[in-house]
């Protein structure tokens, strides 16, 4: 905290002429996000209400002004009504122990945009996505280890509400009637992240030519989407083994997979790579069986 509160001493000759910014530049998004009125759906009015706190937390608590304007340039984007995704790994200078918790994280988010969580839970939606790129930029700075933490449980406490409103509902079987009602028709499914998956040997990151197919189909699948797609990598093992080593593994099929995308032409900046070991099985088993549905990774292509 006291490190940040520094930046004061920085900002004392500019908070004086901040009534002039006009003429000077300095802080007029700031000024112009207080005012602002959103505009569009119930999601991106919620979004201009989130990016307004993060803005005036940073430029009247902290006197951070470079995110206050961030914010205030995100926020402004949502009060016109505009759509657009949660800031991207790479935009951020991150700990390199944070990348696979953050791409992860991130991975989870767009998924539920995409399948229609916007318009569902609005409000939670937002919030999500401020709570993570504000838990972005904590992370990048990495000395204020309470705000890191009220921005990452912010995210997760927000994720939650919008797992929770797009679980799929129980079927409640209706009571015997004397004569056999018609069938309803299928609720409409909701569109999902296109989702590839490589399975890999026991014990084995390398690639095998199943495997090699599946990445190429979801190249080809990307280049259909068009451009700005992006490729969430994540490696799994099952749970023959120590769990360590299986993390370790996990992350070793991921960077294989990442490899060979990166390989037939995908640009690096394009693919987040993170590995789960044998904590997300899609089989559950006892420990210290072998499942090859567990040997795998899930390549998700999101926009």
């Amino acid at each position: 905290m006291r490190m940040k509160r520094l930046q004061m001493l920085a900002s004392i000759a500019l908070i004086g002429v901040l009534g002039g910014c006009a003429t000077l530049g300095v802080g007029q998004d700031v000024e112009r996000m207080r005012a602002a009125q959103g505009r569009g759906d119930a999601f991106t009015r919620a979004l201009t209400d989130e990016y307004r706190a993060l803005m005036a937390f940073e430029a009247d608590e902290m006197y951070d002004w470079k995110d206050a304007d961030y914010y205030a340039r995100r926020g402004l984007r949502a009060a016109a009504g505009e759509v657009f995704l949660p800031q991207k790994i790479l935009e951020r200078r991150l700990p390199a122990e944070y990348v696979g918790e953050l791409t992860s994280a991130r991975s989870d988010l767009v998924g539920l945009l995409f399948a229609g969580a916007r318009d569902k839970v609005p409000g939670p939606s937002a919030r999500a996505q401020a709570m993570f790129e504000c838990w972005m930029e904590q992370q990048e700075e990495n000395f204020q280890p309470e705000h890191i933490k009220r921005c990452r449980d912010g995210f997760h406490a927000a994720l939650a509400e919008m797992k929770a409103a797009m679980a799929p509902k129980p079927v409640v079987k209706a009571a015997p009637a004397p004569a056999p009602a018609p069938t309803p028709a299928p609720a409409p499914v909701a569109a999902v992240p296109v989702r590839f998956i490589v399975y890999f040997g026991f014990d084995s990151s390398q690639l095998t030519p199943a495997s090699i197919t599946a990445i190429e189909d979801a190249i080809a699948a990307a280049r259909k989407m068009g451009g700005g797609v992006e490729f969430s990598v994540t490696g799994h093992a099952d749970r023959a083994g120590p769990a360590d080593y299986n993390e370790a593994l996990s992350i070793r099929r991921a960077t294989a997979v990442s490899d060979a995308l990166i390989a037939r032409g995908v640009a690096s900046n394009k693919v987040g790579v993170a590995g789960r070991g044998e904590a997300e099985p899609a089989v559950l088993t006892p420990d210290g069986v072998r499942e090859p549905a567990n040997r795998r990774v899930e390549i998700i292509l999101l926009r």
